[in-house]
């Protein structure tokens, strides 16, 4: 038995762009809680941390801390972390040496 293709209901083809308008990134699930996250880790003076109350991440402190991850990788920053039960770290360190 043959199987024919399906007709397109679709009258226009699909639009084009130049490469140059893409959008760099992406904008996951995310993005605001990291967005502010590194808008607070930038402003932090030398030997501060920022204490992060667990109710308060979108998502699991594993997910948001990936999340973090990638984007702290992105901007060359170098971050460390830690937990508690109730609480999420974060401070700047010094660039590690190459």
């Amino acid at each position: 038995m043959a199987i024919t293709p399906k007709k397109s209901t679709r009258s226009e083809p699909f639009k084009n762009i130049s490469k140059d308008d893409l959008p760099q990134g992406r904008k996951g699930k995310h993005h605001l809680v990291v967005a502010q996250l590194l808008h607070d880790i930038e402003a932090l003076e030398p030997g501060r941390a920022l204490k992060i109350p667990m109710s308060e991440l979108s998502d699991t402190m594993a997910n948001v801390r990936s999340a973090l991850n990638r984007a702290t990788k992105q901007k060359d920053m170098e971050v460390e972390t830690s937990s508690d039960d109730e609480h999420f770290y974060v401070w700047k360190t010094e660039p590690k040496r190459k």
